[in-house]
């Protein structure tokens, strides 16, 4: 579980719909209090720590995180608009992993989250569902059930559409779709890409209508 600690209301519904979409398991908290209440009966992968909070503040929360043998190895990112580097110093010097400044792209965040989890250890891969409506990706059985039915996949069609399933929303552009799932050093066009997203949207039958075509861009779902 991923416990975002942010008093303001809609940044925290934002970053837990962003982490939920992208298949983590997270929910939000207002307060240090909260969080403390949570860590004592659940555990955590990661926390995201604003540091503008009321009562104690961010810095204050991380200390005692890192202070308590119970807590001390849960990863930490601090998310804050108090982007001056005395403060992100601050912030990693108290044991913060990663330091991610308001406003931000929420691509980057998510990739900037995978990262202290894989770096720590703390990735749930097994556990991971991806799911747009009726459509599901289950990432561990590498499995797809569109409205209900189990839909049988090549390895690129799954790759490429559990890639666009982790971004929801996000316009990824056919280059970036080459390099995700080919790999960078893949010799090939980016009609590649067209062909191998016709193929998707008709064996989802229709789901396949999740898949948008976002003309002279590239492709989303769940936008």
């Amino acid at each position: 579980m991923i416990y975002c600690v942010e008093d303001e209301r809609n940044i925290r519904e934002l970053i837990v719909y962003t982490l939920e979409s992208s298949g983590l398991r997270a929910k939000g908290l207002e307060s240090g209090a909260e969080l403390f209440e949570e860590l004592s009966s659940h555990q955590a992968s990661l926390i995201l720590l604003d540091i503008m909070l009321p009562g104690e503040d961010g810095l204050e929360i991380l200390s005692r995180l890192k202070a308590s043998e119970v807590t001390k190895d849960i990863p930490v990112i601090m998310v804050t608009a108090k982007g001056a580097e005395y403060d992100k110093v601050r912030g990693l010097d108290c044991g913060a992993d990663d330091y991610i400044t308001k406003p931000f792209g929420m691509m980057e965040f998510i990739a900037r989250v995978r990262a202290v989890l894989r770096r720590t250890g703390k990735e749930d891969k097994n556990n991971a569902t991806l799911q747009v409506n009726d459509l599901q990706v289950l990432v561990q059985q590498h499995q797809v059930i569109a409205d209900g039915q189990k839909v049988t996949l090549t390895l690129k069609e799954f790759e490429l559409l559990r890639f666009l399933m982790e971004n929801q929303g996000i316009v990824l552009s056919r280059d970036r779709l080459l390099g995700h799932v080919w790999g960078y050093d893949f010799d090939g066009e980016t009609r590649t890409v067209d062909v191998h997203i016709r193929t998707l949207r008709q064996k989802l039958g229709s789901c396949g209508e999740y898949i948008e075509t976002v003309r002279g861009v590239g492709y989303r779902i769940g936008g």
